[in-house]
């Protein structure tokens, strides 16, 4: 591959993106109005006003015009597979959710099961212009090859409970199972970024999530938990534990900057401080907090903390979908975030916090070509003003055409290259029938 590299015409490239208003978020918000974007080898070799691109010769194209073209927006918490249970028991409270209709129907769960729901989870992330996500659950390794094949850049945990789990049936091998899980994945692909996910300091023992972090540590692979999502967690944690979550997590040495914390509703001022000094970044979830009346989080106290913050959706039991552009839109209108703080927390604040690299998350020459392609033709799109302001607030999810990971067109004029969706649909459909209907649940 560098020897061919080295054989190239310098102005031949993989992919050519001309025509349409190219929002680079780089560090001077550079905007292309036309612009163009050239992709070599799942890089961006090129980016800037359209006339520019005459320079390079392509081997494929894309026609941008009357389009908005950006970077790919990231997913930093979802449970996949759980699309299965879309629909499943909705309008509970989250422990009423969690204990009496989730975890049965997790019981039910089988790695092919986890396969076609990561798939179909894939297929709507795509769809919505999501070009990489974070996920912790169960069969991992079934997320993982969804993912590789679809070719969806993916942060993928391997869950840790102290019950009984798909998969680990003895929990005393939890964290022996997802130890297992990191040395079968890391390193198999650029795309794929192996973790554990632990589920809660009230579901795992202090001595489980030491573990686990010492495992994550070994691999230097992210650790993934849900934190301080509801004030009857908090009580329990200080009730069984004698301290409130995130300073539990601080005394067991678990936060630093490659540990990921989701919800973080019912944190004080310490536990926020103490989170910003250790650098770990906080997932927040708005759409899922309000379904499930878990309440609102201070995320703007927390980023004027300095604490990093990412966007994610959640499980689409917990949601209803996927889907990071309704994200913004809902912290913006709860006045949780400014829409320059949403869209970063959606963008390269999201690769930033979640260690996605420090060349993911924008458009700029040598970065990953993640990118989205969304038209602009909706009469609720005008007129046009500022395109930041557009890509926070005003775009839905039937305005992404076309998604690019890597260099590679993963989704064009709306069709899916890489994922077969009518055997998807089909395979999801036949599961719900068989095992998850509202008849047999």
């Amino acid at each position: 591959m560098a020897e061919e590299a080295r054989d190239r015409v310098p102005g031949e490239v993989d992919l050519l993106i001309t025509g349409g208003v190219v929002l680079t978020l780089d560090a001077e918000d550079n905007v292309f109005d036309p612009g163009f974007v050239a992709v070599r080898e799942g890089r961006i070799a090129g980016i800037g006003p359209a006339p520019e691109a005459a320079r390079f010769s392509a081997g494929s194209t894309l026609d941008a015009s009357g389009c908005l073209v950006m970077p790919g927006l990231i997913n930093g918490h979802t449970h996949a597979a759980m699309t299965l249970f879309r629909g499943l028991a909705d309008d509970l409270p989250l422990m009423t959710w969690l204990t009496d209709h989730i975890f049965p129907a997790e019981a039910r769960l089988t790695p092919e099961m986890v396969y076609w729901g990561s798939m179909l989870a894939v297929a709507e992330m795509l769809s919505a212009g999501i070009t990489a996500f974070a996920d912790g659950y169960f069969f991992e390794g079934e997320a993982a090859r969804a993912a590789r094949e679809a070719g969806i850049r993916a942060m993928l945990g391997q869950g840790v409970i102290d019950f009984p789990a798909p998969g680990v049936p003895d929990p005393e091998r939890n964290v022996e199972n997802a130890r297992d899980f990191l040395e079968e994945w890391t390193g198999v692909s650029p795309l794929i970024t192996p973790a554990i996910f632990c589920h809660t300091p009230h579901t795992c023992s202090e001595g489980t999530l030491a573990r686990a972090k010492d495992a994550a540590r070994d691999f230097s692979a992210p650790f993934l938990i849900h934190l301080a999502e509801t004030a009857w967690e908090v009580e329990e944690v200080l009730k069984s534990r004698g301290k409130r979550p995130g300073r539990l997590l601080k005394v067991l040495g678990i936060l630093d900057d490659s540990t990921h914390l989701v919800h973080c509703i019912y944190l004080d001022p310490e536990e926020i401080e103490l989170i910003a000094g250790a650098g770990s970044a906080v997932i927040h979830c708005p759409e899922s907090n309000m379904k499930l009346a878990s309440g609102l989080a201070r995320v703007g106290e927390m980023l004027a903390k300095g604490v990093r913050i990412a966007l994610g959706t959640d499980g689409a039991a917990s949601n209803n979908d996927l889907n990071i552009l309704a994200e913004m839109r809902t912290a913006q209108t709860l006045s949780e975030l400014t829409w320059e703080d949403a869209l970063a927390s959606a963008t390269w604040g999201a690769a930033a916090a979640l260690g996605f690299g420090p060349d993911v998350g924008r458009l700029e020459e040598g970065f990953h070509a993640d990118l989205m392609v969304a038209d602009l033709g909706a009469p609720r799109l005008a007129p046009r003003r500022d395109p930041r302001r557009t890509a926070a607030s005003f775009l839905k999810r039937g305005d992404v055409r076309d998604v690019v990971v890597a260099g590679r067109v993963l989704l064009r004029d709306k069709e899916h290259t890489t994922i077969d969706l009518p055997r998807v649909l089909s395979e999801v459909n036949s599961i719900r029938n068989k095992y998850f209907s509202y008849n047999n649940i």
